[in-house]
C-alpha cells in the first residue's frame, strides 16, 4: 500500500467535512501528524497544498486562512474549469483565436478558455467571464501578476510626477510604458499618457 501524500490528506479531510468553512489551523493539525506517522517527517507545506486546492478550484476560499469543500459544485463544475460546452462556446464566440494577440488553431497555436476574473477571485464558469488566450499569453497572465502591480504604481508615479512637473520622472515612465508596449504586457492597462 502506498503511503498517503499531503494533498490526499488534505483531500480526505474536507471530504470528511464537507460544507463546512474549515481554518488552515484545523486542517494542518490532522493532516500533518498522519503524514508524519506515515513517512516518519514533518510534511514540507501543508499549507501550499490547501492553496493549490483552491487556484485548481476545488477548494472556496471563504476568507483569509478558511477554506470550504462542496462535493456538489465540483461534480457540477462549477468550482474546476469551465464546462466543456462553455469552452466550446467561448472557442467559438472568439474565432478559436487568442483575443490578445490573434493566433489560434489556424496557427497551429494551443489556446485555452480563460478566466476573465480568476476563480480564485470569485470568477464564475460563465460565457461572459471566459475568453480565449494562446498558451503564452495565458502564462503571461497567470504568472505575471507582479507586473500589473508594477504597472499601476507607474501609472501612480506619474500621475504624481505630472502634478509636480518633474520632466525627469515623467521621461522615465513613460519609457516603462514604452517597455510595456513594446513586449505586449498588461495592455488592458491604459497609459495615462495616451492621449497627450
Amino acid at each position: 500500500m502506498s503511503k498517503p501524500t499531503v494533498r490526499g490528506l488534505v483531500m480526505e479531510f474536507f471530504e470528511n467535512h464537507p460544507n463546512q468553512e474549515i481554518p488552515h489551523a484545523l486542517v494542518l493539525a490532522w493532516v500533518d501528524p498522519k503524514y508524519e506517522e506515515a513517512h516518519g517527517r514533518r510534511p514540507l507545506d501543508t499549507r501550499r497544498r490547501i492553496r493549490d486546492l483552491h487556484q485548481e478550484g476545488i477548494l472556496i476560499q471563504i476568507r483569509a486562512g478558511i477554506y470550504k469543500y462542496d462535493p456538489d459544485a465540483v461534480h457540477n463544475g462549477e468550482q474546476g474549469g469551465f464546462p466543456p460546452k462553455i469552452k466550446e462556446r467561448i472557442f467559438e464566440r472568439d474565432g478559436y483565436c487568442c483575443v490578445l494577440c490573434g493566433l489560434g488553431r489556424e496557427h497551429d497555436v494551443a489556446i485555452v478558455a480563460d478566466h476573465i476574473k480568476p476563480r480564485s477571485k470569485g470568477g464564475p464558469n460563465t460565457l461572459e467571464n471566459g475568453q480565449t488566450l494562446c498558451s503564452q499569453h495565458n502564462l503571461l497572465k497567470k504568472n505575471y501578476s507582479q507586473i500589473e502591480a508594477g504597472k499601476r504604481y507607474f501609472i501612480k508615479m506619474y500621475e504624481i510626477a505630472v502634478a509636480i512637473q518633474d520632466e525627469k520622472m515623467i521621461a522615465f515612465c513613460r519609457a516603462v510604458f514604452d517597455a510595456y508596449d513594446e513586449y505586449e504586457v498588461d495592455f488592458h492597462i491604459p497609459r495615462p499618457d495616451a492621449e497627450e
